[in-house]
C-alpha cells in the first residue's frame, strides 16, 4: 500500500486515513481506487482531475455518505462505519456542489443550522448557539449579511454564508466539492484564502475539490490527483503538479509560466495558434479549434 502523508507509520495519528479504499455502485464493476491518503490537523488538501474522474464519489466516501466496496476510511484512528452519525456530524462538516434548503431563509438562520448536530434534543437555539454562529460569520466576512435572505446574495456571498455554516458546525475537518464553482476572480481568492486561514489558524483539516490547479497549487499544502477513478500522485504541490504528469491526464498541452509574486509557478493550457488545424483529438476525430 502506498500511503500518501507525512510520516513514518505510527509516528502520529491522522485525522482523517483513506486505506486501500475502492468503490462501485451495486453489482457494477469497482470503478474507483484503489486510494490511500492520510490528512493531518492543520492541513489543506486539494482534489483535482478531470470531470469523471471520481473527485466527489471520493468525497462522499470520506464523509461517510457510501459505503467503499473495499478498504477503509479512519476517523482519528477508528473506522468512520463503526462511528454514529451524531458524532460524524460533529466532526465533519461537508459542503456538497449544490446545495439544496430554502432560499428565502435569511444568512442567519442558514449559519444557525451549522449548531443542529449539536443541538441534542432541544428545539432551539440557545445563547452559545447563537454567539458561535455570529464568530462563524465574522471569519467568513458574511456577519453585515445576517438579516439578508439567501435569493438575495451573489453566487460568492452565498457560498461564504454556506462556508460559515460548516465552521458553526465546529468540525474538526471540512470537506467541499468545488466551492469556488462559477464563482468571479475576487471570490476564487477569497474562498481558498478563507480555507487557508481556517486550517491554519483554527487547526481545522480541510479538503477541497477543485479544477483550479492553480489556485490549488497557491493554497494547498498537499495535492491529489485522480483521473478515470485512479490515484496518479498525492503529495506536496511542487511535486504532483508538473506539466508533463498534468498534460497526460488532462490530455492538454501545458505550459509553465513564471509569476513574479507567486511562490509557484502557473500552469496554462496552449492551445494551437489562430487559423491552424491544431492537434487532432482521436476521440472525436476533429481538430481543436
Amino acid at each position: 500500500m502506498n500511503v500518501c502523508g507525512d510520516s513514518q507509520p505510527g509516528q502520529q495519528r491522522f485525522l482523517l486515513e483513506a486505506r486501500d479504499l475502492t468503490f462501485g455502485y451495486g453489482s457494477g464493476p469497482t470503478f474507483l481506487g484503489p486510494i490511500d491518503l492520510q490528512v493531518a490537523q492543520g492541513q489543506l488538501w486539494g482534489v483535482i482531475g478531470p470531470n469523471g474522474a471520481g473527485k466527489s464519489t471520493l468525497l462522499r466516501l470520506l464523509v461517510g455518505l457510501l459505503s467503499p466496496r473495499g478498504g477503509t476510511v479512519l476517523l482519528d484512528g477508528e473506522a468512520l462505519a463503526q462511528t454514529s452519525v451524531a458524532d460524524r456530524a460533529r466532526q465533519i462538516a461537508f459542503v456538497p456542489q449544490n446545495i439544496g434548503g430554502d432560499y428565502s431563509s435569511v444568512a442567519r438562520d442558514i449559519v444557525l443550522l451549522g449548531r443542529f448536530p449539536h443541538r441534542r434534543w432541544r428545539l432551539f437555539e440557545s445563547p452559545e448557539d447563537h454567539r458561535l454562529a455570529e464568530q462563524a460569520m465574522q471569519l467568513t466576512d458574511t456577519l453585515h449579511l445576517a438579516n439578508r435572505r439567501l435569493d438575495t446574495l451573489s453566487g460568492g456571498e452565498a457560498q461564504c454564508v454556506h462556508l460559515a455554516a460548516a465552521l458553526a458546525q465546529q468540525p474538526r475537518l471540512m470537506v467541499l466539492d468545488e466551492p469556488t464553482s462559477s464563482l468571479d476572480l475576487y471570490h476564487q481568492q477569497l474562498i481558498f484564502l478563507k480555507l487557508r486561514g481556517l486550517s491554519r489558524d483554527q487547526g481545522i483539516g480541510v479538503i477541497v475539490v477543485t479544477h483550479d490547479i492553480n489556485l490549488a497549487g497557491q493554497f494547498c499544502d498537499r495535492l491529489l490527483i485522480l483521473h478515470d477513478g485512479k490515484q496518479v500522485a498525492c503529495g506536496p504541490c511542487e511535486e504532483v503538479l508538473r506539466s508533463d504528469m498534468l498534460r497526460s491526464v488532462y490530455e492538454v498541452d501545458l505550459r509553465t509560466v513564471r509569476v513574479p509574486g507567486c511562490a509557484r509557478d502557473w500552469l496554462l493550457a496552449v492551445g494551437p495558434d489562430e487559423g491552424s488545424q491544431g492537434p487532432v483529438d482521436p476521440r472525436m476525430k476533429l481538430p481543436f479549434k
